[in-house]
């Protein structure tokens, strides 16, 4: 068993790099990237999807309290770069948390993380070319272009949609009365050329992307370098652009209600914000390719995310104040508010950048994922050739081309524009395990230290202080939902709770409503009636009626086994939480790295249960390979040391 958390020393790490760089010295990686350019691959990894797409739906959900959230993400990122950029500083080479993990915990660890962080940036950059294909398109038409829809739509959606329209279709419902995306399915997969029968429906331009941004990874660092550097350029130009414009158009009065939903419409976006900012520990795999990473890799992590952090709150306040916040719904929020101002040249040019700033986020991801690769090889956990640099172009060239392929073959035939919660959890996941790396180590006597060091605070009563004032704070302010928490309840829908009750029940309801909300209320005795007006009505404003109303339990709450489940995540952060708060109390931890574990651990939490199972039969595929491959070929297994 102790086999398996076999760990890896920052001196023989050290020694193995510059032994390979002087074995390799015309072959090995290029020492070409300052603090500016780290910076930018932040800004270039952070600024995308973000900015341009998931802020609609995180304002809508959260109202201009939206910008607490970017702050409270940009905070735990902030607690988790600090441990980032003193492990950077200790163990300057590629593996990121991989390699962390391999010193703070061992090599089991380290291999769950690294196969973590593949779904991050797989998955990730799954995601991402696909919504720049989607980018790309809509420019293209938009500007009178045409792209078939066969080129743009993934095999299974094609294959599907066809299936669910021609059900319809057969019932007589005309085909302009489906759906949008059915409709566009139907006639991508007619519409396609066929060979052989087999219909050929493929997402070209995310394909074309990828094979772009990799031969441009494929190429070199300097290369990469240089088209990021371009790429934030534009992106940053037409964001402050977008802001010294939408500034004028400002209406105070579409910022009240400030917090429309309160803090849970706040935090239901928590997972797509923190998709925005995932990419920023990708700066950390180019550590052999920094000229002084021990101390450029720390300044460039922080900036990036300041930066990022100042335009998401900057942008978010000019969004809900242009328009009120129920609007921005939409999966393109900056276009759509200068289309409501007849700006459409403005939209044009944002249309344009988003394109840019999908292609930058992608270029990032692209580059982190091979270098994981290499040094996951480099330790004989994957086959040698992952590790091997091109001798000309300096770069781990098989790797970058297989990380082409995973990324590709699944945008050509399946949708995945809906897994950003699974990209999310493993990376947090990856953060949560780098600070309690940092924590581990800083207790640790004979633990190496780097030239940076996160500033250490004393958690010893901060911590437990903090247990209990949330306890409290959440006592008094969420308590109904804290006693449906611990009572594995929920409220039960309108539709469902209205189709239960008697007529003066609901008629009791209605009037309720009416008295204290919404005065122009039409009093019905039917159930679907009530409740379509029933749900005009705010979420808060919903439970508060139905809480106070004298309906019995049974009707009012769904309880039993899978509410409980969906309260497992919840229920973990509850007690890794309280087990740290004793570790801290007992060890005097450092409280920034237990506030970089603890937040994000929250943020994982906040993610959906079928996420965490999908995640956890990730690792379980991770595992089997591991003991039947990786366990055996490592170089720490005694009978490789043996036979070497």
């Amino acid at each position: 068993m102790m086999d398996l958390f076999r760990k890896k020393t920052v001196e023989n790490i050290l020694k193995q790099v510059e032994k390979d760089g002087a074995d390799h010295a015309s072959t090995g990686l290029h020492k070409t990237l300052g603090v500016k350019d780290l910076t930018a691959f932040g800004i270039a990894a952070i600024i995308g999807a973000g900015i341009f797409s998931t802020i609609g739906q995180a304002s809508s959900d959260g109202g201009p309290a939206v910008i607490f959230l970017f702050l409270f993400t940009a905070i735990a990122c902030g607690f988790a770069a600090f441990a980032y950029a003193e492990f950077s500083s200790m163990v300057p080479v590629s593996g990121s948390a991989y390699t962390y993990s391999y010193v703070a915990f061992g090599e089991l660890i380290a291999w769950i993380i690294g196969w973590a962080l593949i779904m991050e940036y797989g998955i990730g950059n799954i995601t991402v070319a696909i919504s720049w294909s989607d980018y790309f398109t809509g420019l293209i038409n938009s500007s009178g272009g045409h792209v078939p829809a066969w080129m743009t739509m993934d095999y299974l959606s094609a294959s599907n949609g066809f299936s669910d329209a021609a059900i319809q279709l057969k019932k007589g419902i005309p085909l302009e009365k489906l759906s949008d995306p059915l409709q566009a399915a139907y006639r991508a997969w007619i519409s396609a050329p066929q060979l052989g029968g087999f219909h050929l429906v493929a997402n070209l331009p995310a394909l074309g992307i990828i094979i772009f941004i990799t031969w441009l990874v494929y190429k070199g660092m300097k290369e990469s370098r240089n088209a990021a550097n371009v790429m934030v350029v534009i992106k940053l130009s037409v964001v402050l652009l977008i802001i010294a414009i939408g500034i004028f158009y400002v209406d105070t009065k579409n910022w009240h209600p400030f917090a429309p939903h309160g803090i849970p419409g706040i935090l239901k976006g928590v997972s797509a914000v923190f998709f925005a900012y995932i990419g920023f520990d990708a700066i950390s795999t180019t550590a052999e390719e920094c000229k002084d990473p021990q101390r450029d890799l720390p300044r460039g992590m922080m900036w990036a995310i300041i930066i990022c952090t100042i335009l998401y709150i900057v942008i978010a306040l000019v969004l809900t104040g242009m328009v009120k916040y129920d609007q921005l719904a939409v999966g393109d929020p900056l276009s759509f508010v200068f289309e409501k101002l007849n700006m459409k040249w403005l939209s044009g040019v944002i249309a344009v950048s988003a394109v840019v700033a999908m292609a930058s986020v992608l270029l990032v991801f692209q580059l982190g994922q091979p270098r994981i690769w290499m040094s996951m090889s480099r330790d004989g956990l994957l086959p040698k050739i992952f590790s091997r640099i091109h001798p000309r172009f300096h770069t781990p060239s098989f790797a970058t081309v297989v990380t082409g392929f995973v990324v590709a073959v699944p945008c050509l035939f399946m949708n995945l524009v809906m897994v950003t919660d699974l990209c999310s959890i493993g990376t947090l996941f990856a953060f949560v395990l780098v600070c309690a790396g940092v924590l581990r180590l800083q207790n640790d006597p004979t633990a190496p230290r780097g030239k940076f060091k996160t500033p250490y605070i004393n958690a010893r009563y901060i911590a437990p202080m903090l247990v209990v004032a949330c306890i409290i704070g959440l006592w008094f302010w969420n308590h109904e939902n804290m006693v449906d928490f611990f009572k594995a309840r929920k409220l039960n829908t309108s539709e469902a709770i209205f189709h239960q009750v008697p007529p003066d029940e609901l008629r009791s309801l209605q009037e309720q409503a009416k008295t204290l909300f919404k005065p122009e209320f039409r009093i019905s005795t039917d159930a679907d009636s009530a409740a379509a007006q029933m749900n005009s009505l705010q979420p808060d404003q919903m439970k508060s009626i139905i809480r106070s109303s004298s309906l019995p339990d049974s009707q009012k709450y769904l309880s039993g086994l899978n509410i409980f489940a969906e309260n497992i995540p919840m229920w973990i952060f509850i007690f890794i939480s309280l087990a740290l708060a004793v570790w801290c109390y007992r060890r005097s931890l450092s409280l920034i790295p237990a506030l970089g574990l603890i937040s994000c651990l929250y943020m994982m939490a906040e993610i959906e249960l079928r996420n965490w199972i999908g995640f956890t039969i990730w690792l379980i595929l991770g595992l089997i390979i591991y003991f039947s491959y990786s366990q055996k070929h490592s170089k720490l297994n005694p009978r490789n040391q043996i036979t070497s």
